[in-house]
């Protein structure tokens, strides 16, 4: 289970093939596909929220409160995909003159739906972007792809093969959370174009220009959306910053500032990871989705590779609004213990318990404690 493992299995590399990928030659053209479908079983139970009626006792973005976490009931079931969503990956790349020329269209489907007659046809398309460049320029990047900030923390998560917080809410028709909400706010998807240098020294940098989103009451100005990002590596360890920007109209226009700072380790068959965000503006689960106020997001995470199939795992990652009123969310915090079973090359058999917590600035709180064991199947 190497990090190019898990990040094939994200789909998250710039090129393919990613590991496990299937390659065509056809003259100066490499096809490459590659993807993963998983699947998992859920078991939550709630405390908190909306057992007893419609209300919550967390209100807003509370991933643990009863009401999102499991669907206002006292317990749920969901049967579904865990943080990643099953993916299909297709890609194509050449050597044309002086340059490296490529494209990857990528697109995810969804396991569990609430009904077991309707079409389940909706898709997510993720990725559609084409590349150039070569090793003296660095590359070129235009199209839809994951943004830079938030990325190098998600495909670091030890529950992108898993589950993480099993929220009901996003499960039926996406996937479960991991730490998104609680720990980091989602990478995100963008129309953008982006240049990436050459290494320099063993720095990469990348900076783009995004397509600005809206958020709820919130429409985004006409100026574009700005990510940048600077990663440096070398021999066990990983460090990056990134920051991000835009600017908002609606009823209070605001300009979102965020930053980033991480990095992860390994030493013989421990590894950590580390990542910590904070702006105005950046939201819970995605851009904006708080309006002006300035969040703070961590996420620690401790692995162990106890024999050469069996992974161990310990993360908690933790959201936190710094102004807010009444039942509105200012913190969740979640907490998961995993194991990862490398069945085989490709088929990795998950366990997981998920504690989730959400509290508001009135001090209600709600809390999820769930169970997940599935699998994640790589090609």
């Amino acid at each position: 289970m190497k990090l190019k493992h898990i990040a094939a299995a994200a789909i998250a590399a710039a090129t393919l093939p990613a590991a496990y990928a299937v390659d065509i030659q056809a003259g100066d053209w490499t096809v490459s596909v590659g993807g993963n479908i998983n699947a998992f079983y859920t078991q939550s139970e709630c405390k908190g929220g909306s057992l007893n009626g419609p209300a919550s006792a967390v209100t807003g973005a509370a991933i643990g409160d009863a009401a999102l976490a499991c669907g206002g009931k006292k317990s749920s079931t969901v049967v579904g995909n865990g943080l990643l969503p099953s993916y299909l990956s297709v890609g194509a790349k050449s050597k044309q003159g002086d340059y490296d020329v490529g494209a990857v269209v990528g697109i995810g489907v969804a396991a569990a739906t609430n009904s077991a007659i309707a079409q389940n046809s909706e898709v997510d398309v993720r990725q559609a972007y084409l590349t150039f460049g070569n090793k003296d320029m660095g590359t070129v990047k235009l199209g839809r792809d994951y943004g830079t900030f938030g990325f190098l923390p998600i495909i670091s998560d030890m529950t992108l093969l898993g589950v993480g917080a099993a929220t009901r809410a996003t499960q039926n028709g996406r996937v479960s959370l991991g730490h998104i909400g609680a720990g980091y706010t989602y990478v995100g998807n963008y129309g953008q174009i982006v240049y990436s240098t050459p290494s320099l020294g063993g720095v990469g940098i990348d900076v783009g220009v995004f397509n600005p989103i809206d958020s709820g009451t919130l429409t985004a100005k006409n100026s574009p959306q700005l990510q940048a990002r600077a990663s440096f590596g070398g021999q066990g360890f990983k460090a990056w910053v990134a920051g991000k920007t835009q600017k908002f109209d609606g009823p209070a226009s605001f300009t979102m500032n965020a930053v980033e700072v991480g990095g992860s380790a390994s030493l013989g068959a421990f590894g950590l990871v580390g990542n910590y965000q904070s702006g105005k503006g950046i939201g819970i689960l995605s851009d904006g989705d708080q309006g002006n106020v300035k969040g703070k997001n961590y996420l620690l995470q401790g692995t162990f590779q106890a024999t050469d199939k069996i992974k161990l795992g310990l993360g908690n990652g933790r959201s936190r609004n710094e102004t807010g009123t009444g039942s509105g969310v200012r913190t969740n915090e979640s907490t998961t213990a995993g194991v990862y079973f490398g069945l085989t090359k490709s088929v990795t058999l998950v366990g997981e318990y998920a504690q989730t917590k959400s509290k508001a600035f009135n001090n209600n709180a709600g809390k999820q404690n769930s169970i997940a064991a599935g699998a994640i199947f790589f090609f």
